[in-house]
Parts: structure tokens; C-alpha cells; sequence
């Protein structure tokens, strides 16, 4: 008889530690999973929300605990929104008209495929708080490493400075020694040669008529070289590099976001020039982007960054507080880099779209600058050696078939070159 109340008694034990388990697992779970979350919400709501800032739609920091405080809304509204905020809007919900207006009557995307554990798991992440940047501690880390680093050896001014008190001392050591011999040399009636009188070596030089001849004819060359090569560095601006009024870094932009150079540059494809983006073509990305949270260095830190975001925002005429365009916007001044003579004519459409050259083939790794300058010199000898060297792509282009299998009868050659495509011609380049 006892051991069937102890195994009724287990049984009931058991069954009470399985249904709290369930419980709290159940909890756990309605909680959500903040990692997820932040996965989530990267994809499917950061485009038009941030955690702590107003941009198409409103800040969604702790917006579960918010909207249960100041609207009285549970969970379940916020189900029913995000699965379809404009049948909640239909429906006639104060809220949820209060905020469909209040953003200029753009509904909210609606996301079916997001299931309740998904929405727990992004209101899970945006419940976290806030972390605060260590730019106290980071600052010292970096005064720290600059010490470290200047005291971290001997510097080489104090090895100059030893070498040359050495040489001192080398020079002073040998003067006392020949003053010392001479002085013996006197003490014991030692007759020291005399010195012969020669002619100084410069007015020997000077009366040699052929080596006179050979300086002048040196020195005649060496000017002609010197003024030649000055003359040719005339409208010759390689390695220019200027500082433009709104900081714009190639490297961020090109090389770590590996946005393509035909995005803003899109008149390359189809025009004589590449083209000033205009500054909606900007907007277009920083709408969203309000701050740079990438690589810093100690010339261009976060707060330098924040601060060019801010410049684009002013010409722009961007209210970013309020997310809606002023009216008031600015032109911006940007220095220009490459310029050629008005002589001259270049065509980006037909080197970029028909042969298909890289832009880094005349402006260098532009992904990799953070001040662009001027890679090439952009002379003509320079365009001359590329078309003699660059082959003309004439795969699949009919264009070409016709002339490209004539000139290959003509030159014995199976592939062609720009120059003999005809990239020499005077009239190619200049009108």
C-alpha cells in the first residue's frame, strides 16, 4: 500500500515539475531572443527605423513597454500592426491613425511572414538598453598607445646627437695630437719639411681650356634637360589633391561599402563626362545613415564624419530632427581634380560602356583613397601608350566583326589594338 501512495506521490511530483518547466520555458520564450531579434529587425525594419532616432517612422526603443504606458496597447496590438498596420488604420484605431498621419499618411510595410515569436524576438532586441560609448576610456587607450610608442626605443636625435659629440671629440683629439708632435719635434731641433708651394687646384681647373670646355657643354645639356622637363610639367597636375568643402571618402564609400562607381557617377555610362552626383543621389542612402559607426582614424575620427553627414544635410536642405526637406537648400563648391585642355576630347561612354575599361585604369585605386588626387598624368603620350598596349574587346560586339577581320587581314594580327582601330588619328582626340 505504501509503495503505491509513494508512486502516486512521484507521479504528482513529476507532473508539477514538468507543467512548471513547460511554464517557464513558455516565459522564456515569450520574452524573446534578443540576437535574433537584432538579425530581424537588420532586415526587415531598419530601413525605415532606428532604435533611438526619428527617420520614416518612429524610434522603436522599448516601443513594447512604451505603447503599454502612454496608449494602454498590449502585445496583441502590436501583432495585429505589423502583420497589417493599414487594416488597423481601416479598423478605425485612434493610435493607429494618430500615427498614420502624423508620417504623412505612408502606411507601414506590412510583414505576414513574420510570425509572433519573430516580433517577440525584435521587441525583445529593441528592449535592450542603451550602450553608452567609452570614449573617455578610448581616448586614454589612445594617449596611452601614443606614449607607449614614442617612448618605446631611442630616438634618433639623440643618436645624431651622440655621433656628433663623437666627431667632436675625434676632431679635437687629433688637433692636440699634431700640436703634441710638433712640439717634440721643436724640442729635439727636428727640421720639419717645409710645404712647397702648389698651385690651388681651382685655378688649375680654371686653365685647362678643354676641361673648361667639357663644364660648359655639361652644364649647357643639364639646363636644357632641366628646362625641358619643367616645360613638359606645364598643365601636368598628377598627384593634385585638394581639399573639397564636404569631406567625401572614396574608401568608406567605394572600397568598404563596395558601392559601385557607376551609382553616382551614373552619366559615365552614356555621356562624354562622368558627371557631379547630384546631392539626392546622396540622400538617397543618408536619409537613413545619419552617423558613421565604421573605422575611425586619428585625423578623421566618428565626430569628423557626424560633422561632414551634417554639412550634406545643410546643402541638402535636410531637416533631419523633423525628416522632411526645409527648402532652404545649398550649392556645394566642389574643387574639380581632373582637367583636361579644352583641345581635347575625351569620351567616358565609349571607354567605360563600349570598351569596357576600368575606371581605376586612369584614376587609380580609388577605392583605397581617402582625399582622391590625381593618379595620372593624363598626357597625351600617356593616352598614346595605352591605346598602342590596350586590346579592343571585340567579342560580341557586331559592331566590330566586319572591321575587326579586315584589320586582322591587314596587320597579320588575331587581336586588335586601339591604335589600330585607328586611336592615333589626330582628329580622335582633338577637333
Amino acid at each position: 500500500m505504501r509503495k503505491v501512495i509513494h508512486r502516486k506521490l512521484s507521479k504528482s511530483i513529476l507532473s508539477l515539475g514538468l507543467i512548471i518547466l513547460l511554464a517557464f520555458t513558455t516565459a522564456l520564450s515569450a520574452q524573446g531572443d534578443p540576437a535574433k531579434g537584432k538579425s530581424l529587425f537588420n532586415a526587415n525594419c531598419a530601413a525605415c527605423h532606428q532604435l533611438d532616432k526619428k527617420m520614416t517612422g518612429p524610434a522603436l526603443r522599448n516601443v513594447e513597454a512604451r505603447l503599454a504606458d502612454e496608449q494602454g496597447l498590449d502585445k496583441d496590438w502590436i501583432y495585429n500592426w505589423v502583420h497589417n498596420s493599414a487594416g488597423v488604420v481601416k479598423s478605425g484605431d485612434a493610435y493607429g491613425n494618430k500615427v498614420y498621419n502624423e508620417y504623412g499618411g505612408a502606411a507601414m510595410t506590412a510583414f505576414p511572414q513574420l510570425s509572433n515569436e519573430d516580433i517577440d524576438n525584435i521587441l525583445a532586441y529593441t528592449a535592450e538598453v542603451k550602450a553608452e560609448a567609452p570614449a573617455a576610456a578610448a581616448g586614454g587607450a589612445a594617449v596611452a598607445t601614443d606614449n607607449t610608442a614614442s617612448t618605446g626605443g631611442v630616438s634618433n636625435e639623440i643618436i645624431l646627437g651622440a655621433l656628433a659629440i663623437l666627431f667632436i671629440l675625434l676632431a679635437a683629439g687629433l688637433y692636440l695630437v699634431n700640436k703634441t708632435l710638433r712640439r717634440f719635434a721643436s724640442a729635439q731641433n727636428i727640421e720639419l719639411p717645409e710645404e712647397t708651394k702648389r698651385t690651388p687646384l681651382w685655378k688649375a681647373f680654371v686653365q685647362n681650356q678643354f676641361l673648361m670646355l667639357v663644364v660648359a657643354i655639361f652644364f649647357l645639356l643639364s639646363s636644357a634637360y632641366f628646362v625641358y622637363g619643367y616645360l613638359m610639367q606645364v598643365g601636368v597636375d598628377q598627384g593634385y589633391q585638394p581639399v573639397q568643402p564636404i569631406h567625401f571618402s572614396h574608401k568608406i564609400h567605394a572600397g568598404d561599402n563596395g558601392i559601385d562607381c557607376k551609382y553616382c557617377h551614373s552619366s559615365a555610362r552614356t555621356s562624354k563626362t562622368s558627371g557631379i552626383p547630384s546631392l539626392n543621389v546622396c540622400m538617397n542612402c543618408h536619409k537613413s545613415i545619419y552617423e558613421y559607426n565604421g573605422e575611425t582614424t586619428p585625423e578623421h575620427s566618428k565626430e569628423f564624419y557626424d560633422g561632414e553627414i551634417k554639412k550634406l544635410y545643410k546643402a541638402a536642405g535636410w531637416d533631419d530632427a523633423e525628416q522632411k526637406y526645409t527648402g532652404n537648400s545649398q550649392p556645394v563648391k566642389w574643387v574639380r581634380i581632373h582637367n583636361l585642355p579644352d583641345f581635347v576630347y575625351f569620351n567616358h561612354s565609349q571607354h567605360v560602356t563600349v570598351a569596357g575599361v576600368e575606371c581605376q585604369t586612369c584614376h587609380g585605386p580609388i577605392e583605397e583613397m581617402e582625399v582622391v588626387s590625381q593618379h595620372a598624368p593624363l598626357t597625351m603620350g600617356w593616352c598614346i601608350e595605352c591605346h598602342r598596349t590596350t586590346d579592343v574587346n571585340v567579342k560580341d560586339n557586331a559592331y566590330y566583326t566586319k572591321i575587326h577581320e579586315e584589320l586582322s587581314k591587314k596587320y597579320g594580327v588575331d587581336k586588335l589594338t586601339a591604335a589600330q582601330m585607328g586611336g592615333l588619328e589626330c582628329g580622335k582626340c582633338h577637333y
